[in-house]
């Protein structure tokens, strides 16, 4: 837990910003702040009127301080991080609460809403924000008031609805990268019960680094989307409204950022034994040493080396097959530029959105208005890199290595090898005829989601009011990773031909299925796939009473009680399974589940959660308006179902648990200075059981639960001291703390102990044993002149093997975590003559450093970052006409977001997700 002096300094600084504000109000008219209406409880009111930390923000303001999309909301808000995943979703954290889980029966922590609908899987992360009329964003356990529950918060965002005025929108921006945006809306009342609403948006750029193989770009953006919506209101009691919203992307966007890895060559000897005397045995031996990987920190000088193959599945089967002589990679140093690639292909990544809503509301009395929303999606996405985005230093071999597990085989070196292999040209179906190591991984997903929720509120005139509902919610989906390499295909190709006769067979005992296509279908048995179709069925019953004890005073007591039921068609992972027919295993396709597993696994989740509180609106003498709130909440999000396993995996728990939050805020609202400031704050403390966090082992996902207590204080401001001049700022101080709980850290088993030694095990697994059994091995293995007998370490052949030591994680920071979040704005605007406008904008965001994984080790550690963006325009509200100049990220820092660690078969390499380089532009709008 972190301790800081930093809150003390800036409480100070703003209380001198205060002090400040009678001389600059003295010395030229002031500006009242003008009202935000936002629907954060289910109905229009100021957002100082409401008793929930939320944010919000008009596409006014999200345009002036550049906020184009989802991942820009961390520059504005306290207390929010944001990152791209590893797969196809993306981590919005809010107070430290977020997804750090890998499965897809995962919730997650922050509920993405659109026009109040929840939406379990969408594109915040992709599309950028067009038509809206605001963006709101309630910090804290939600779930009495939204249809979906969630622990961290909610981002809902509200499209602008049909109205009864003729108007149009039209804008044009160009900037570096050769970025084209274009954005337009259409307004247009039929009659008197009828609008249309027509808004679109399109996006496309070069890519913001090289791929140094193909000489294209790497990283562009080529999208759009587009939203009709329809009102009818056909009497004064009922309205109608149907939203059609659709998002389409086809460009080379970069799943993933930079690879980091600190290359590990394995040490020098083990236990004073040296490696054999024989080199090429000795090279073979000090691989299965090596981690692949250094736990250093992300800023090491040797960062952007390569992973050692060697300890890695890939480089197992080079070694194995004599394919590959020690490392693919021996040698090679990334290039520096975060930005660029090296991959044999660039990178493909397709999204395709549906959604289509319904909105029905009925005045059934002056005081009671029932509401329906309906919403169904469908969501398609597929994406497709190069999985270590660099190209080797080191061919495969002509002919074999001597060193391999098939030298005894008649003919292996003469015939059987250049024969498949000529001139080391492996034929992968999927990678494609290289004589070199090649690897690829593919991200794809399809999806559909029902939902219906209908609400009955209350504005009744005396002291008891309510909002209920409930939800019923249906979700499925259905995709695969995969990761292709093509010496496990080489591998099983030369097994296939001594076992059946044909090296590329999909039939027969003893054939591992060699997949024919370029993209795979899930038929092969010669590539990586996580296959777990899954679906959710949610329902729940919601809702608050209001009791307004006084004219100033209310209590609000809220209730939910949900249900969720998962399933999980449960897959063995199939690579390098061969057909058994005695078994009813098949040579090809999927094989059903790990022995002693149900074919589906189910589980279901029933839980009471709630919220009790008040609002006072006490007439304070120094303020013009004050609202004081305090609340306590319990949040609740779902458990679910692990990823499937290898076939021989065991002793790994098929499911996780929920967690929970016992929230405690007080907060309260102020309006000063006559107007002219708006000064807000909160304190909260959780008490936090169950946090669901993974870590890749055995190449699957193992999720875990922890427990830690989370405390922290937000201050947002506005103050115009001047008619033109406006400041805003927002304040976030983070204390996040593990209260228990023990974990390997799979990045450094041996943490540092010297009597202990990490080895490879035949699944390329790390496991750790004594230094005198590791000796042991390595004089077993020199006396046989056989390095592969090194792989029955971890099965217990030479002595006791464990996963490693367990590290105590009891006063340690939640991932993703930073202490502080400063948010500061400041805009002038100059009227000149004939109705034109003049504004300047600037906005700085700091983030504090924070950690990437629980254990809070160096290498875990993301440094702090800076945000500048700086906007200019000239306006003319009586022609319509604007021009706008703008910079993103003005000092092009390359800030690091997130990091993941994959498992030790990849050889626990780290994908790193970095913030966008330096944007610049101009756009030119027109309404009317």
């Amino acid at each position: 837990m972190r301790k800081s002096n930093h809150m003390k300094a800036l409480l100070i600084a703003g209380a001198s910003a205060l002090a400040l504000s009678g001389a600059a109000q003295a010395a030229e008219e002031t500006s009242t702040i003008e009202e935000l209406v936002v629907t954060a409880q289910k109905k229009a009111e100021s957002i100082q009127d409401v008793p929930i930390a939320v944010s919000a923000f008009s596409q006014d303001a999200l345009e002036k301080s550049r906020i184009d999309g989802g991942p820009n909301l961390v520059l504005a808000i306290p207390n929010v991080n944001f990152s791209k995943g590893n797969f196809n979703g993306y981590n919005f954290q809010i107070r430290g609460i977020g997804a750090k889980l890998v499965a897809t029966s995962g919730d997650a922590a922050t509920g993405i809403h659109l026009n109040n609908a929840p939406l379990i899987s969408n594109n915040l992360f992709e599309t950028e924000f067009y038509d809206v009329e605001r963006v709101e964003v309630l910090r804290g356990p939600q779930g009495t008031l939204y249809g979906r529950n969630a622990t961290g918060g909610v981002v809902n965002l509200i499209s602008n609805k049909p109205s009864d005025r003729l108007e149009g929108m039209a804008r044009a921006e160009y900037g570096n990268y050769n970025s084209i945006k274009l954005r337009g809306m259409i307004n247009a009342p039929i009659s008197d019960a009828f609008a249309v609403r027509l808004a679109g948006a399109y996006l496309k750029r070069d890519g913001f680094g090289k791929n140094i193989v193909t000489g294209n770009d790497a990283d562009s953006r080529d999208m759009y989307g587009y939203r009709a919506s329809v009102r009818f209101e056909p009497t004064d009691t009922f309205r109608a409204i149907v939203v059609y919203d659709k998002f389409h992307e086809d460009d080379s966007r970069s799943r993933i950022g930079k690879q980091f890895c600190s290359k590990d060559v394995g040490p020098a000897n083990v236990g004073g034994v040296a490696f054999s005397a024989v080199p090429l045995i000795a090279q073979v031996q000090r691989g299965l040493f090596s981690q692949g990987c250094l736990a250093t920190p992300v800023n090491s000088p040797d960062i952007f080396g390569t992973v050692n193959t060697q300890a890695t599945l890939g480089g197992l089967f080079g070694a194995l097959g004599g394919f590959q002589t020690g490392d693919a990679y021996a040698g090679k140093i990334q290039s520096r530029d975060v930005r660029d690639i090296e991959s044999n292909f660039d990178p493909i990544y397709r999204a395709d959105t549906d959604i289509v809503q319904l909105h029905l509301e009925w005045d059934v009395t002056d005081s009671l208005l029932l509401t329906s929303l309906t919403n169904q999606s469908r969501n398609r996405l597929y994406n497709r890199q190069d999985y270590n985005r660099y190209t080797p230093s080191v061919n495969f071999n002509a002919t074999p290595n001597p060193v391999n597990a098939l030298a005894a085989v008649p003919g292996y070196a003469t015939t059987i090898y250049p024969t498949l292999f000529p001139g080391g040209v492996v034929k992968d179906p999927q990678n494609g005829n290289y004589n070199r190591f090649t690897t690829s991984d593919i991200a794809s997903n399809s999806d559909k989601q029902f939902s219906q929720e209908v609400r009955l509120q209350s504005s009744f005139d005396g002291a008891f009011n309510f909002n209920v509902g409930a939800l019923y919610l249906d979700y499925s989906t259905e995709g695969d990773y995969y990761v292709m390499f093509n010496t496990g295909t080489a591998w099983y190709q030369v097994n296939n031909l001594l076992n059946t006769g044909n090296p590329n067979c999909t039939t027969g005992n003893g054939c591992v299925g060699i997949d024919p296509n370029k993209d795979p279908n899930r038929s092969g048995h010669n590539y990586f796939d996580s296959h777990a179709p899954y679906s959710l069925t949610s329902t729940a019953v919601f809702g608050e009473l209001y009791w307004e004890m006084s004219e100033d005073f209310k209590w609000t007591l809220g209730l939910r009680w949900t249900k969720d039921e998962k399933e999980q068609r449960n897959f063995a992972v199939t690579l390098g399974v061969p057909g058994n027919s005695a078994l009813g295993i098949p040579a090809s396709g999927l094989i059903g589940p790990p022995p002693g597993t149900k074919a589906v696994l189910a589980v279901e989740f029933e839980e009471m959660t709630g919220r009790f509180g008040f609002d006072w609106k006490p007439e304070l003498a120094f303020t013009d308006q004050s609202l004081i709130y305090a609340f306590y909440s319990r949040g609740y999000k779902a458990g679910g179902l692990n990823p499937a396993c290898s076939q021989n995996c065991t002793g790994l728990n098929a499911t996780f648990e929920p967690e929970f939050i016992n929230a405690y805020e007080v907060g309260a609202k102020n309006t000063l200075l006559d107007g002219t400031l708006q000064l807000n704050g909160t304190a909260f403390l959780y008490d936090y059981t169950g946090y669901q966090v993974s870590k890749i082992v055995n190449r699957t996902s193992i999720n875990e639960n922890i427990d830690a207590e989370v405390r922290g204080i937000e201050l947002e401001s506005i103050w115009n001291p001047i008619q033109p001049l406006r400041f805003n700022a927002s304040i976030g101080w983070l204390d996040t703390e593990i209260t228990g709980g023990t974990s390997v850290d799979v990045f450094n088993r041996t943490q540092g102990d010297p009597n202990l030694v990490l080895v490879k095990a035949s699944s390329t697994a790390n496991c750790v044993v004594s230094r005198t059994t590791a000796a042991t091995a390595l004089s077993i293995s020199n006396a046989l002149n056989n390095p592969f007998a090194l792989l029955g370490v971890c099965d217990g052949a030479f002595g006791p093997a464990n996963d490693g030591v367990s590290v105590n994680l009891k006063g340690k920071e939640l991932p993703n975590a930073p202490e502080f979040t400063v948010s500061l704005g400041a805009q002038y605007t100059v009227e000149m003559e004939n109705g034109w406008t003049a504004l300047g904008r600037v906005d700085y965001y700091h983030q504090t450093d924070s950690f990437a994984r629980i254990f809070n080790s160096a290498a875990d550690k993301l440094e702090a970052w800076n945000n500048v963006n700086l906007t200019v325009s000239l306006a003319n509200a009586d022609n319509g006409w604007s021009v706008e100049a703008f910079v993103k990220n003005a000092t092009d820092e390359e800030a690091i977001t997130d990091t993941y660690l994959t498992d030790d078969s990849s050889g626990l390499f780290r994908n790193a997700f970095y913030t966008e380089p330096r944007t610049f532009g101009i756009g030119v709008s027109k309404t009317w």
